[in-house]
């Protein structure tokens, strides 16, 4: 049924925009072709294919890493957002349009300083070798803020008229300069990254335990937390150095799968990979839609987020179980 619902979404989103195409048309150019239709091709081609695949995988990896991060640390709560990763990443990101300008340098220096946020909220939020969940938020609180703070400097000492307009724009999330080159350029890392998480989703039941109970199934824990942080950094620094910080989808589409499928990562997994990707390409969809002026991702994942994870906290209580 997740399958259907999310292929009804990518046909309705193909067909939606400043210029409607019919289900039927969609559906035909995409069996057929029809080459002998060259704006429709264009438009296809050179906009709403590249930006859908987009929003699929930007969805769908941003889930699966919301999913993967809770189990590690054992809590619902939890994301790349809230651990500060994005904020991490995204004064990477900016950076690198400060300096360089260059994509290449935009993912690098996202992708470090993405391991440098997550590797700092993690020891800051170690006590005598435990987790709290209320030093894990906090932790994630501090490097947020400081790299959001650094953030803020990047943009202080940027040229108002070139590198600011650039980096803010960025900062606010869109898809709009989507194309094949950046499907290509997303897919295998992304790819590899939920692959990664999939492979391991076995021991994502495991570790969701407690310690001891994990390293008496013979789980080494180092080894695969190690791998969770990899795959989930990789997910989250792609992500903000192609699209900016997204937040909310992380979060709430985690949380709400496990409502629908339970704490078993072998069904929550490929749940959370529909539901993320549908909930994003709606969100795209709408951002480019609603308004004559293109909307700003973060904050419409904000706006309809934020209520949604309130009210599913209210109806659970945050627990596991739900």
């Amino acid at each position: 049924m997740a399958a259907i619902i999310t292929l009804i979404v990518i046909i309705a989103a193909l067909c939606i925009g400043r210029y409607t195409i019919s289900a039927g048309d969609v559906i035909i150019y995409l069996i057929s072709g029809r080459e002998n239709d060259p704006m429709l091709k264009t438009l296809m081609w050179g906009v709403r294919i590249p930006r859908v695949i987009i929003a699929f995988i930007t969805g769908a990896g941003l889930s699966v890493s919301g999913v993967a991060l809770q189990a590690m640390f054992g809590n619902p709560l939890v994301s790349t957002h809230v651990l500060g990763v994005s904020y991490s990443a995204g004064f990477g990101a900016a950076l690198g349009i400060l300096l360089f300008s260059h994509f290449a340098y935009v993912e690098t220096f996202s992708m470090i300083f993405g391991f440098v946020g997550m590797c700092l909220t993690y020891i800051i939020s170690r006590k005598k070798d435990t987790n709290s969940t209320l030093m894990l938020v906090l932790s994630g609180i501090i490097v947020g803020s400081v790299f959001e703070a650094l953030t803020s400097f990047i943009k202080y000492i940027a040229d108002p008229e070139q590198k600011l307009p650039s980096i803010t724009y960025w900062l606010m999330g869109s898809m709009a300069g989507s194309s094949m080159s950046n499907v290509l350029y997303a897919l295998p890392l992304i790819g590899t990254a939920v692959l990664l998480l999939w492979l391991i989703r076995w021991r994502l039941n495991v570790i969701s335990l407690s310690e001891d109970e994990a390293k008496s199934l013979g789980i080494n824990l180092k080894q695969t937390r190690l791998l969770v942080v990899i795959a989930t950094t990789v997910i989250a620094a792609t992500v903000v150095s192609m699209c900016g910080v997204i937040s909310f989808v992380g979060l709430a589409i985690p949380h709400l799968t496990r409502m629908l499928a339970g704490n078993d990562h072998r069904q929550l997994l490929p749940l959370s990979i529909l539901t993320g990707a549908t909930y994003m390409i709606i969100i795209d969809t709408c951002a480019r839609s609603l308004t004559a002026a293109e909307i700003p991702l973060s904050i419409l994942t904000a706006l309809v987020g934020a209520p949604i994870f309130a009210l599913m906290l209210r109806r659970t209580g945050g627990a596991w179980n739900a």
